[in-house]
């Protein structure tokens, strides 16, 4: 009954926030208290989110003070060298700026934390998607799929719990996957080639050289024509005017450092060259202080949620050192910051009422199972296979220390290798990070303005085939 009540609040979450008939926060909330009750279990259901808050106070503390730090780096220009790099490379083609998402998402990823990575790379790229009128899931599930994909580091969380799970060195673990991981990758960037060109066919293109020709020449008018019919122009009889439609972007260089958008949207006015915020005398010291920031949190120093409190400290005290301009900065990415640990906490009810009620353990062990005694000599393509659905269905920590070791045991019967086990159960990771119970989406899609549904409908099928890519190449490589 649990696990089938377990797949149900499950199902009932993620189909009421895919039709919109819910937020995301009062689903988190309210589904999994209803389910309690359902369970016979309604008296514990304080007990159960006292301890899914608990579980997740760190994560939403450093999410809190990531924002800021972020936030505060992002307006004093410390991210403006990247951005501009980005923008040159990527030249107002949708194609180049969904590839050049995918590249900057996999180079942020290295410093193992996810919404890191989706801060610094929405805020790179949401105004240019913003001024070609590009699909702003096509941005959140290409980021989240490349994320997914560098999550695997040793530093990023499930090469280390695996580990730790099976007692094994993580290094084992990883350095054999790295070339199913390369093709992982390669997946992540050919995907995003194709859905940039289909962006490309969706607008029409306009290239930055063409941008600008249009903005001096005032005797020609550029117009274009969407679905591939290419660009036409035509004589223009005295104006500097540029005739425009849905898809016309000939301004596309001033828009993409970030001015005010047409629709009002004040979010990224902080990409402005000559904005206020701008602190380039200190801008050694804020990438100092953010490579050693970074370098503390992939050394554990210290706890991150302290790290990123200190930093974020520090960071406001030395750009601002005034008590109304640090105030202003805060109140600046307030928004965020409720938002995003307002999910967590909503969050916390969701995974807590899981664990708690011993749904997520009746799941696992349901799934177990239910595979066939034939299938023993193939337990690592059954993990890796699983690991897709049940990365995403549950925390990283409930299927690696939950579920692993089970699958682990199963497989030494049938003389398969724990390191094995240990190196399937990460290809489910490009899939996870699109789970509602990552912390780190919610980031994503509250900086790109995306709902949490439409950013699921997108993005699982292009994460999963990711996913399968991963597991087929481990297979072709021998390494599964």
């Amino acid at each position: 009954m649990l696990t089938i009540l377990g797949f149900a609040m499950i199902a009932t979450f993620l189909v009421l926030i895919m039709l919109k008939k819910m937020s995301p926060i009062a689903a988190l909330v309210l589904i999994p208290a209803l389910f309690c009750v359902a369970v016979g279990q309604g008296a514990k259901l304080g007990d159960y989110v006292i301890d899914g808050v608990g579980n997740l106070a760190p994560t939403a503390a450093m999410l809190m003070f990531a924002i800021v730090y972020f936030g505060v780096m992002i307006d004093v220009g410390l991210f403006d060298p990247i951005v501009r790099g980005i923008l040159r490379f990527c030249k107002a083609d949708p194609m180049r700026i969904v590839v050049g998402t995918a590249v900057l998402a996999a180079i942020v990823s290295l410093d193992g934390d996810g919404s890191t990575t989706f801060m610094i790379t929405v805020s790179a790229m949401y105004p240019l998607y913003k001024r070609l009128k590009m699909s702003l899931v096509v941005m959140t599930g290409v980021a989240a799929t490349a994320n997914g994909v560098m999550n695997t580091l040793p530093w990023g969380g499930p090469t280390a719990r695996a580990a730790t799970a099976l007692k094994l060195d993580a290094g084992d673990i990883f350095v054999p996957m790295i070339p199913a991981l390369g093709i992982g990758l390669v997946a992540v960037l050919l995907l995003a080639v194709v859905l940039g060109r289909r962006e490309r066919k969706r607008l029409g293109v306009l290239t930055l050289d063409e941008a600008l020709a249009a903005r001096t020449a005032t005797e020609s008018e550029t117009v274009l024509v969407p679905a591939g019919g290419g660009d036409r122009t035509r004589k223009n009889s005295g104006g500097a005017g540029t005739g425009t439609d849905a898809g016309t972007h000939s301004g596309a260089e001033e828009n993409a450092d970030g001015d005010a958008d047409e629709d009002g949207d004040e979010g990224f006015k902080g990409l402005d060259p000559n904005r206020a915020t701008l602190r380039p005398r200190l801008y050694w010291f804020n990438a100092g202080l953010t490579v050693a920031l970074l370098t503390a949190m992939i050394m554990e120093l210290m706890p991150i949620p302290v790290l990123f409190l200190l930093g974020a400290a520090l960071a406001l005290t030395v750009n601002f050192p005034h008590m109304p301009d640090q105030r202003a900065r805060i109140a600046a990415h307030a928004d965020n910051v409720l938002n995003v640990s307002g999910m967590v906490f909503a969050a916390a009810v969701f995974t807590g009422v899981l664990s708690g009620t011993g749904m997520v353990q009746h799941m696992a062990d349901w799934l177990v199972g239910a595979i066939p005694d034939g299938m023993g000599p193939h337990m690592a393509i059954v993990t890796g296979i699983l690991s897709i659905p049940l990365t995403y269905f549950m925390s990283n920590d409930g299927f690696y220390f939950g579920v692993v070791p089970v699958l682990a045991e199963a497989g030494a019967a049938h003389g398969v290798s724990p390191l094995e086990i240990a190196r399937a159960s990460l290809v489910g990771q490009p899939l996870h990070m699109s789970s509602p119970l990552v912390p780190a989406v919610y980031v994503l899609v509250g900086m790109a303005k995306v709902e949490f549904g439409d950013h699921t409908r997108f993005t699982v099928k292009w994460a999963a085939l990711t996913s399968l890519v991963v597991l087929c190449a481990g297979l072709l490589f021998g390494i599964i």
